[in-house]
């Protein structure tokens, strides 16, 4: 359940904290006292928009933050597949924050979230239905999904296997269009596959080759200046007159001549004839080094010319000869399915035949559960109307079997329904008014709570379009929805408040020449008060106070019974 709201510098809001009781909580107020804001953070918290023009105060945050009690195993479940973990204590935190600059950062506990990931976790937690949700209910596309939601895990597992066979269907379908070629261009596309293929073939390729090649070439193309850089070094090296070869011998002899006179320094002596001697082996390696780099036109040319060919096929088949061969294993494959292209296109029409049958059977049964399942909700959807002032109402679902299959199945389906004896059926869409709109959410909405378990639903407005007796019976049908569920409920009827277990009033108050919306929990005496205020307006009477009373007294022995 909800546990407290708090919301900063939203609107007309500075900053206020909302403390939730379990089963119904009924919000009231004068219009334009803020219950709109309130149920827009509620949205907000829950992944709505959140634009900048809300912030009360533009140089500050604006906050909205949601604490739930998460008690049941089922939701703890979901939740933690979609790696959330409640703390210790069972509590959840949703928080969205706005900062002046228009960022927003959505949290669930401590732990920074997508807007994707937030919405999925707070789905499980709370449902809220605003005034704007009832025209789901003008949407036949809408009713097969309020259907499916009322089938629970059952459905979904046949929905998933109806888009898995369609997934499969898709792939041949499409495999069919490509196959779908006369001869001419059959032959025409084997030709030029048969030239790709001798292409590559006669290249005669080896992986790797490349690399070398492009290493010698890169050799052979500078070999003048090498030569040159090498005879240089050599000169340098060796043991000309001015070399340091030369010059190293001649401290060689003095060394030993040295150290005949001080023996101190036959360890430098030593180290002065090894670094003569990595210095004849180094003009040594120069020297072969030299030898090799003979140049050979005609190796070159060679060279060069198979160097332009790698390319050539690079620039055709991928820019390594590791892709060329993989090219090549893919011509060579679509050739042999084109070789026995007649086989092949016999054996996917006969795997299309045989995964549109399959596709059809799980059509099937998805279709026939549904059917089943839309007696029983739309029979509870019937007694959840009649609790609520439809007399001798008829509510029901009509399916259509579409011509085409899609990953939902081939249902069309849409709800019907009659209002009055002796009234011909007629799609929901067509004949409901607002107040009927409202009941047959509400009623819905029972229905598939109690399915899904949701812990919390939040109700705005309800009551639109409806007075009397029909306000009394939606009281009581709200309040029978509280004993299983948490129900927050925005109201201007006092049938609908006097059911309260917590009632609030948001008002509007003017402080320090700003505009403050507030909310604050009522006392017993208070509730009588706000009552009054819902039935006599600004007036209030003796004579309004004690119906108020009595209302309150029957409201209470209703939860009783």
């Amino acid at each position: 359940m909800l546990l407290t709201m708090h919301i900063k510098n939203i609107a007309l809001i500075e900053e206020i904290d909302i403390d939730f009781h379990e089963q119904l909580n009924i919000l009231t107020g004068e219009t334009g006292a803020g219950k709109s804001i309130i149920i827009g953070s509620l949205g907000i918290c829950l992944g709505g928009k959140f634009p900048k023009e809300l912030l009360r105060d533009d140089t500050k945050d604006g906050l909205v933050e949601l604490v739930f009690s998460v008690d049941q195993p089922a939701i703890v479940e979901a939740l933690e597949k979609l790696e959330v973990t409640p703390d210790e204590d069972g509590t959840l935190l949703i928080s969205r924050r706005l900062s002046p600059n228009g960022r927003t950062v959505n949290r669930v506990n401590d732990t920074t979230v997508t807007i994707t990931r937030l919405k999925e976790i707070a789905s499980l937690l709370i449902d809220l239905h605003a005034q704007h949700e009832q025209q789901t209910l003008l949407k036949p596309a809408k009713h097969l999904e309020i259907l499916d939601r009322f089938g629970g895990e059952d459905i979904q597992k046949l929905k998933k296997q109806v888009q898995e066979d369609y997934h499969i269907y898709r792939e041949l379908v499409e495999e069919k269009k490509k196959g779908s070629m006369d001869e001419a261009e059959k032959n025409k596309r084997m030709d030029f596959l048969q030239y790709q293929i001798k292409e590559i073939k006669d290249a005669k390729l080896v992986d790797g080759e490349d690399v070398q090649l492009e290493r010698q070439y890169k050799k052979a193309v500078n070999a003048k200046e090498i030569l040159q850089y090498a005879n240089d070094i050599y000169a340098l090296t060796g043991y000309g007159a001015t070399s340091a070869g030369e010059q190293l011998g001649r401290a060689i002899k003095d060394m030993r001549r040295l150290t005949e006179l001080d023996e101190e320094l036959a360890d430098a002596a030593g180290i002065l004839e090894d670094a003569d001697g990595l210095l004849s082996d180094f003009n040594r390696e120069i020297s072969e080094y030299m030898k090799d780099m003979e140049f050979d036109e005609g190796q070159f040319r060679e060279m060069e010319s198979r160097l332009d060919q790698i390319n050539s096929l690079k620039a055709k088949y991928g820019n390594s000869i590791s892709r060329i061969l993989e090219s090549l294993a893919a011509f060579e494959k679509e050739y042999d399915a084109l070789s026995g292209y007649e086989e092949h296109m016999q054996e996917i029409e006969a795997q299309w035949k045989k995964q549109t049958a399959k596709l059809e059977e799980s059509c099937r049964v998805l279709s026939e559960h549904r059917r089943a399942l839309s007696e029983k909700l739309c029979k509870k959807i019937r007694e959840s109307l009649e609790d609520m002032n439809f007399n001798m109402v008829r509510f029901e679902m009509r399916f259509e079997t579409s011509p085409n299959y899609s990953a939902n199945g081939y249902d069309d389906a849409c709800f019907y329904i009659s209002t009055n004896v002796g009234e011909a059926m007629r799609p929901l869409h067509e004949v409901a008014s607002g107040g009927e709109l409202s009941r047959i959410m509400l009623a819905m909405k029972s229905c598939l709570a109690n399915q899904d378990d949701t812990p919390t639903l939040v109700f705005d407005e309800i009551d639109v379009g409806i007075s009397g007796r029909t306000a009394q019976k939606v009281a009581e049908k709200m309040s029978i929805l509280s004993r299983q569920h948490q129900v927050i409920c925005i109201t201007h009827l006092s049938q609908i408040a006097a059911m309260a277990d917590a009632h609030y009033l948001i008002e509007k108050n003017v402080e320090n020449e700003k505009t403050i919306s507030s909310i604050r929990l009522l006392s017993k005496e208070e509730e009588i008060e706000e009552l009054a205020r819902l039935i006599g307006g600004a007036k209030i009477t003796e004579t309004t106070i004690h119906t108020v009373t009595e209302m309150k007294g029957l409201a209470e022995q209703a939860k009783i019974n």
